[in-house]
């Protein structure tokens, strides 16, 4: 397609204005009351209640708002209503008897003059004569009642129309359809079949909506419909409205004024208003179409002569006609593209998406003859796809002749309209519908979990907050979703009988096979399948509990997330994912699971798992798959430096799956404030350190179905080398000169490579700094409480890159009070002091004093083993519900044994206070951003970290080690106090103590 080139520049870069629809049709008439004779309403309720009837066809047109009827007889019936009722409209209706229905009318037309009035009289020549004499001038409307209770619907319809019409085009551009008929039994009749039809179609094309809140909503763009009299009135409501008509529908004969102001054949008005209408509005729009109807059949020649379409009126088929001329002429039901010589039909679509699919397919001249009648436009107006079709609307034909221009630039269009549409909603999948412009939708009804809702949150705020994606190099978004809700998981369990070997105690291998043998509904394969074709990428399936990330107790990192390949066999990918689906099922009944629902007091079987199916954020290198980085973001800093301040926030960042952070691995720490200033670049000696050496990758050749428990079974731990050879670490490494002894910023042949993040953080290489500044703000102020956020970014070597928000959720803060000064406590009053605590609140019920003994010849090969102890031991606190302060060297809950001590959450839970101390020779950093740091916080346990030997805080281990021992294994004594101890933590100043 090299036509392209000549698209004028303006095009090339448009800028579609998002509608909204909860906006439009907001004024509605909900109370009605209906003045009429005992006898006239009983006819009116004669064959079933008309509140019923009128509620039935809302319902059936899917709307929602059906009004409610109250009927009087009298004017002081009335007043009474009238002063105890907001009315919204009184529908009158004159008997044949000589009742004072007009007279009830103006009385409450006089007292309320800002209710519109419509008379409903019912047809018989006594009543036509009768309204001749009445002064008419004070009524809305007059209408002809034929006994059908569409006609009631089109009356409000109609009043609601006007009321909203000049808003609603303002605000979104919504369509008029003029109809000029001045005959009281004519527009009556037309009035009703007009309305079903609109409203038929808006239900149709309420589909191109994602959900079916969106749906109800989408309705609300439905042409309106406006009636006028006279040809004056009409032509004041086209120049008033000229460029928002979909089209006219005109009487022949109706009333026009001629010179000197009188009317002309005042008997029945001038024969020719309907054609001198159309000409004059022909000539200032030559697209809209313009449909005559006339009883006179010689009118059929002289409409055709000047190109308007023809209805005869007399015809028994005459609705059937004006509805296969609103479907060809103004948009309605499919698009049709024809031939232009033989008008057959040569294609069809009937939605947005088969539109974009097949653009290009269709053959030239059929496109030549649509195109340059703004065919295409009008198409997108009556499905309510405003801001497409408003922006068609201007590249008319005069201002590009060129086809395959336009094609493109419809193509264009589209796209940018379908992804401003699915940000920020949760769509229903549908397998239609769903494809590379698509982003975030659930299979099933149930509750999306969690980490769901987490995630329908960041893209509701990425769709709300365009300034996040203000930065020309850098996109912000989440990867593309499709949850399975928990209504899925029910019925897995169910049906496969699974609930027994759940809850039981069969060891995790156990459970796991059980489930991996379960049958998941074959329903969703097709679902899978489109999914695949959509994402292209690897899938990441993770669960989304309940329970998970809930607003005070977060699960983080309790269930599995298995990450799979994307592969060329379909089938294999398929069975690979339902392999993936039913291993995070089985993580909920895993020992470590229990042990936490146990420690949280929730119960097991109130558990329910979404699973949330999502692109692996990444680029391929040889048969790894992984992101450039990764990170997890909290916006509160427990540990803040220098001069940073805990409001400020930190991010902990590694290059490769995010996985490593969790696990505890060595990550970049900065604060989004001050990315200048990084402490562990600052020296060489701890750059060199305490750099990350390895990284996480999805291994792209690891097929098969060997799901273990542990989810990381495919996950590949690399050495950062790879990533240098990959050519991953553009502006994210330094080197290390051996020879001038000094690192440079930037990769350079030899020397050992450095993560420093320098490109991002210091050379402005990419807005890492800026979106992270702008997330935490946006997720904390949204969600009212500090959050943590985690996130991986693909970088490009042209500096571009996408910045993808994985999940948020929040930092669980205990807010007891506390309004003691620590500092002015003295030392020697103190068991344990720390001048880098994290936690905040105050305990007095812990007795027990469990730590590791860290004597001369302590050495870290055996942290396994005494983590296994610690196990044996925190079993029984939990047994007898107790709580103890545990202390130790090193980094606890390191998956490196080296750095600390490689406990689980559920191996520690029942502990109140952790303190990592420092030895002489043995001297780690304070741990960070690992999800067993989370689950301290949101349980309120206190954190401590000492390190006596370079005077940081106290504590008196001689104390502890002259106590006799309740229990004492080779590496750990737990001894126990006669009083309580009184724990204290300042959040805020992050300092804690333990009184003796």
């Amino acid at each position: 397609m090299e036509e392209v080139s000549k698209i004028p520049q303006e095009w090339n870069k448009f800028y579609l204005k998002n509608v909204s629809f909860v906006n439009l049709m907001t004024r509605r008439i909900f109370n009605v009351l209906i003045v009429a004779n005992p006898y006239d309403a009983f006819m009116l309720e004669d064959d079933g209640r008309v509140d019923e009837k009128i509620f039935d066809e809302y319902m059936e047109l899917g709307m929602r708002y059906p009004p409610t009827f109250r009927q009087v007889s009298t004017t002081e019936e009335a007043h009474e209503v009238l002063h105890n009722t907001d009315i919204d409209l009184v529908i009158c209706m004159p008997g044949n008897a000589d009742n004072d229905a007009f007279t009830v009318a103006r009385e409450i037309k006089a007292e309320h003059p800002n209710i519109p009035c419509v008379v409903l009289t019912p047809f018989s020549h006594g009543i036509t004569k009768r309204i001749q004499d009445e002064d008419m001038s004070v009524f809305d409307y007059v209408f002809c009642w034929l006994g059908n209770t569409n006609l009631i619907m089109s009356i409000i319809k109609l009043i609601e129309d006007k009321m909203n019409i000049e808003h609603d085009i303002k605000e979104a551009g919504v369509q008029m359809i003029m109809l000029v008929e001045d005959n009281i039994r004519f527009y009556s009749s037309v009035l009703p079949n007009l309305y079903n039809y609109i409203l038929a179609q808006s239900k149709r094309f309420s589909t191109e909506a994602l959900n079916p809140h969106a749906a109800a909503q989408r309705k609300r763009g439905r042409p309106k419909v406006v009636l006028a009299t006279t040809y004056e009135e009409a032509m004041q409501l086209y120049e008033k409205y000229h460029e928002n008509t979909l089209g006219v529908i005109s009487d022949t004969r109706f009333p026009m004024q001629v010179h000197e102001g009188r009317l002309s054949h005042v008997e029945d008005g001038d024969p020719e208003a309907g054609l001198k209408l159309l000409r004059e509005i022909r000539r200032r729009d030559e697209y809209v179409p313009l449909i005559l109807d006339s009883s006179e059949i010689t009118n059929k020649e002289k409409a055709e002569a000047e190109g308007f379409h023809f209805i005869d009126k007399n015809s028994t088929k005459m609705n059937v006609d004006l509805h296969h001329l609103m479907e060809e002429h103004m948009g309605f039901g499919d698009f049709i593209f024809r031939d232009p010589k033989t008008k057959e039909e040569v294609f069809r679509v009937s939605s947005l998406k088969e539109l974009q699919d097949n653009i290009f397919k269709i053959p030239y001249d059929s496109m030549l003859y649509h195109v340059s009648r703004n065919h295409m436009s009008r198409w997108l107006t009556a499905r309510a796809i405003f801001p497409v079709s408003a922006f068609l609307k201007h590249v008319t034909w005069h201002k590009l002749q060129d086809v395959d221009a336009h094609r493109q630039i419809i193509f264009d269009a589209i796209v940018q309209y379908r992804r401003m549409k699915n940000i920020g909603v949760v769509a229903v999948f549908d397998r239609l519908k769903f494809d590379r412009y698509a982003h975030f939708a659930r299979i099933g009804e149930g509750s999306l979990g969690g980490k769901g809702r987490g995630l329908a949150f960041l893209d509701n705020i990425i769709k709300r907050h365009p300034e996040l994606n203000q930065f020309e190099q850098a996109k912000v978004s989440i990867p593309k979703t499709v949850v399975l809700c928990t209504d899925f998981f029910d019925e897995f369990m169910e049906k496969n009988n699974l609930w027994t070997i759940a809850l039981s105690d069969a060891s995790d291998e156990e459970i796991l096979q059980h489930f991996m043998r379960a049958q998941l509904p074959d329903s969703l394969i097709a679902d899978f399948f489109t999914f695949f074709d959509a994402v292209k990428s690897p899938i990441a399936i993770r669960s989304s509990s309940l329970l998970e990330d809930s607003h005070y107790q977060p699960f983080a990192g309790i269930y599995s997330t298995y990450m799979i390949p994307y592969l060329d066999d379909k089938y294999e990918m398929l069975r690979m994912l339902a392999c993936a689906i039913k291993g995070v099922y089985a993580s909920v009944y895993y020992k470590d699971s229990k042990a936490y629902m146990l420690a949280t007091q929730n119960v097991i079987d109130q558990e329910k798992m979404a699973v949330i199916l999502q692109e692996v954020v990444g680029k391929q290198y040889g048969d790894l798959y992984y992101p450039n980085f990764s990170g997890v973001l909290r916006s509160l800093n427990y540990y803040p430096i220098g001069d940073e301040t805990a409001e400020e926030g930190i991010a902990s960042l590694a290059v490769g799956l995010g996985k490593y952070i969790v696990d505890g691995g060595q990550t970049l720490r900065v604060s989004p404030y001050h990315p200048k200033q990084v402490l562990q670049t600052s020296e060489m000696e701890t750059a060199l350190s305490e750099t990350q050496t390895r990284f996480y990758a999805l291994d792209m050749a690891h097929v098969g179905d060997d799901f273990k428990v542990d989810d990381g079974f495919n996950i590949k731990k690399v050495r950062v080398k790879q990533a240098a050879e990959d050519g991953a670490l553009t502006y994210l490494a330094s080197t290390y000169d051996p020879v001038d002894q000094i690192i440079r910023d930037g990769i350079y042949e030899g020397g050992r490579k450095v993560i420093s993040f320098c490109g991002v953080l210091q050379h402005d290489v990419f807005p890492l700094p800026e979106l992270l500044q702008m997330a935490q703000k946006l997720g904390a102020d949204e969600m009212k409480r500090p959050v943590e956020i985690e996130f991986a970014c693909n970088l490009n070597d042209d500096r571009t890159g996408e910045f993808y928000l994985l999940q948020i959720r929040p930092i669980v803060d205990a807010k007891q009070v506390l309004d003691e000064d620590l500092q002015q406590i003295p030392d020697s009053d103190c068991l344990l002091r720390s001048n880098n605590s994290l936690g905040h609140g105050i305990s007095e019920d812990v007795v027990d004093v469990v730590y590791v003994k860290t004597d001369d010849d302590f050495t870290a090969v055996n942290n396994p083993t005494i983590a296994s102890e610690i196990e044996e031991i925190n079993r029984k606190f939990l047994q007898a519900d107790k709580n103890y302060v545990l202390i130790g060297p090193g980094r606890w809950g390191s998956s490196d044994y080296w750095l600390g001590i490689p406990v689980k959450w559920p191996h520690i839970s029942a502990a109140r206070v952790i303190v990592e101390v420092g030895l002489k020779n043995y001297r780690v950093d304070p741990s960070q951003g690992t999800h067993f740091f989370q689950n301290l916080t949101s349980f309120g346990v206190g954190y401590f970290t000492i390190n006596t030997y370079t005077g940081d805080g106290v504590f008196q281990k001689e104390l502890l080690d002259q106590m006799p021992a309740i229990e004492e294994t080779q590496f750990v004594r737990h001894v126990r106090f006669d009083h309580p101890l009184k724990i204290m933590m300042d959040g805020k100043k992050q300092t804690g103590v333990v009184l003796r």
